[in-house]
């Protein structure tokens, strides 16, 4: 297993470390891997815990935008900068668990035997730790945009995925990507299937996303991803050799 994890970070201070730790140990069977944190312009001690983090694990990373750009720019800045040609994202907030990486990339490269245009495995949270109104929120915007999109894709808030670095970087690019990736890599010619992943309740910090933002840019990115599904084109390609 050859993989960059990408942890995007806003205002995440107290829990790096034990997050850092947690993916190290997970990974500890892996034959070579990066953990790539992007701090989001973090405003509290993300950017001098980061930078302690730096002596204390070797294969750790850290990029650092100066002002916050969204969570989608920053698990594209960390996907550029990746080493190795499969990335697993997850969140920084510690609700996603480490340990499900290894069995999202053993799933992905047994699959890929038998599903050949096989690009990313979604994390499924199927047994979530939420408020009441947030697991409802979540259910209705998925809904919605399951039977929009078509992406058959049960969970795609869930921040635990592992792609194709290459798929990933021939998407188109803007704000809020991250969460209809399942629909863009369909468009691209990709496919996705989901896998259920541990979820735990948030230890430390708060939540940087709230309910009416998410509805908000939910609505006019769906909008969005629909005119580039009707506009998309998948030619089949041969070339021809001369006789």
């Amino acid at each position: 297993m050859r993989i960059s994890i990408v942890v995007p970070v806003h205002n995440e201070a107290e829990n790096i470390v034990s997050l850092i730790q947690e993916i190290v140990n997970a990974m500890s069977q892996a034959e070579a891997y990066e953990i790539i944190y992007v701090d989001d312009g973090s405003k509290d001690q993300t950017p001098e815990v980061l930078k302690q983090a730096l002596h204390d694990f070797k294969n750790l990373r850290v990029i650092h935008h100066q002002t916050s750009c969204g969570q989608s720019t920053a698990v594209h800045s960390g996907v550029k900068a990746a080493r190795y040609p499969w990335i697993a994202t997850l969140d920084g907030d510690g609700q996603n668990d480490p340990t499900d990486i290894p069995n999202l990339y053993q799933v992905l490269i047994k699959q890929k035997e038998t599903i050949s245009n096989l690009s990313m495995v979604a994390g499924w949270r199927n047994k979530r730790y939420d408020s009441e109104w947030r697991l409802f929120s979540s259910k209705v915007a998925n809904a919605i945009r399951s039977k929009l999109l078509g992406d058959h894709t049960p969970d795609t808030g869930c921040g635990l995925k592992v792609f194709s670095r290459e798929c990933f970087l021939n998407l188109p690019y803007f704000n809020h990507m991250h969460r209809f990736l399942p629909a863009l890599i369909i468009r691209a010619g990709g496919q996705v299937i989901s896998e259920p992943v541990s979820h735990r309740s948030r230890v430390n910090g708060v939540s940087n996303y709230g309910t009416l933002d998410r509805l908000w840019a939910g609505i006019t990115d769906i909008c969005g991803v629909i005119w580039l599904q009707k506009r998309a084109k998948l030619p089949v390609i041969s070339e021809i050799e001369a006789k």
